[in-house]
Formats: structure tokens, sequence, C-alpha cells
């Protein structure tokens, strides 16, 4: 209800855990039955719509700013996002200004999007692989 008060535009049935940082409301927009995580940011500087049925989980960042670092004033450089209906960003992940994820797409822990996601795609992010470096056990 607070969200609306300062004119973010909410739908039925959604839920927004606790120390969720959204930094202007009015530039929120969140379809009927989605689902905020806790400690999730959303850096509003330009407009964010997250569509219905979407789960933003726990610690994500949707980041609309940026700078143009060729600027000699160092610039503003933003986007909007748009999240489309029943989309997946998991734990930890960060979307980019001017992106787009595409509707039923799941976007893995820790993964960063810095563009447009085709719908019902998966994007994971790259993984550690075990270094291939034995320990002799014997000389240690």
């Amino acid at each position: 209800m607070l969200l609306r008060l300062f004119g973010a535009t909410v739908g039925d049935n959604v839920l927004i855990r606790h120390r969720v940082r959204i930094h202007w409301p009015w530039k929120l927009v969140v379809g009927d039955n989605s689902w905020i995580g806790e400690e999730v940011w959303i850096l509003n500087l330009e407009p964010v719509v997250i569509g219905s049925d979407v789960c933003i989980s726990q610690g994500v960042l949707l980041c609309t700013g940026s700078h143009d670092r060729t600027s000699q004033t160092f610039e503003f450089d933003n986007a909007p996002i748009v999240v489309e209906d029943g989309a997946w960003i998991a734990a930890r992940a960060t979307v980019l200004r001017g992106s787009r994820i595409g509707h039923d797409s799941v976007i893995g822990a820790t993964a960063l999007v810095t563009g447009n996601v085709p719908a019902r795609a998966v994007l994971r992010a790259p993984r550690a692989e075990r270094s291939d470096l034995t320990v002799d056990r014997n000389q240690t």
C-alpha cells in the first residue's frame, strides 16, 4: 500500500519481502501475482516494469542507471528495464539498463544481463571450474 501512495503501480496478490529498496516508486510497475524477495534493490532512475507471475529472487539488482564514461562530465546513460510475464530472476543476479527479460525466461543465480533475453530462454552465469592442478599430499 505504501508503494502505491508514492505512485507505484502494483497488481493484485503481489508479495514484496522485507529489506527491498526501490529508488523511485512512481517509476515502478508490478503485475499481478509477482514476488520480490529479500534484499532486492530496484535502482529505477528510469521505469522498471515487472510483469505478472514473475519471481525476483533474493539479492537481485535491477539497475536502470549508468554513466557515459567517455563524457568529460560523466553524464547519465540510463534506460528502462522490462521483465515480462512468467520470468524468474534467481538469487543475486544483476539486470542492467536497457535490458528486457522475455516471458517465461529464467535468469540463473549471479548471472549478469546486459541486453535482451528471448522468451523461454535460460541464462546461466559462468561457473568456476575446478582447477586441473592436483596437490601431492606427500609434499605438504
